[in-house]
Formats: structure tokens, C-alpha cells, sequence
């Protein structure tokens, strides 16, 4: 008896682990790409600043806006990812 308890306390151990370990793997990926969504919405207000005092090109404007919108379209994404995730396990019979 004292064997398979024995066992099943390492079993139950090793697969805490395995299910902790991604999810701390997916928030470090979640917490880099929201970093990289700010840092490009901080370089398109810079960018919109500069265009209007008029010492930043026009064309690096248009990137940073460019940049910008795919940032939004991928928090966007994202959040209707979530949302729909969310909502399945709604579903699910208890």
C-alpha cells in the first residue's frame, strides 16, 4: 500500500510540474509581445509628435503607423481568442 501511494504522490508531483512549467512559458511569450505592442505604439506617438513639429519624415510616419495597426490587429486577435476560449469552457457540461 505504502509503494503505490508512494507512486502516485510522484506521479501526481511530475504532473503538477509538466502543467505549471507551459503556463509559465506562455506568460513570459503573452508578457513580450504586450511589451512589444507598447514599445511600437510609443514609437508611432513619437513619430506622430515629430510629423507635426516637422522633424520626422513622413515616410517613417506612415511605418510607424503601419506598425501600429498590425499591433492592434494582433491585441485584437488575441482577445477574441481569449473571449472565444472563454466562452467554450462556458459550455462545457459540469
Amino acid at each position: 500500500m505504502d509503494i503505490q501511494s508512494a507512486l502516485a504522490g510522484k506521479a501526481y508531483g511530475l504532473s503538477r510540474q509538466i502543467a505549471v512549467e507551459p503556463q509559465s512559458q506562455t506568460g513570459a511569450a503573452f508578457a513580450e509581445v504586450a511589451a512589444d505592442m507598447v514599445s511600437d505604439l510609443q514609437a508611432t506617438e513619437k513619430a506622430a509628435s515629430g510629423a507635426l513639429t516637422g522633424t520626422v519624415d513622413p515616410h517613417a510616419m506612415v511605418q510607424a503607423l503601419a506598425e501600429t495597426e498590425l499591433a492592434i490587429e494582433t491585441a485584437v486577435t488575441l482577445r477574441d481568442k481569449v473571449v472565444e476560449a472563454y466562452q467554450e469552457i462556458l459550455r462545457m457540461p459540469v
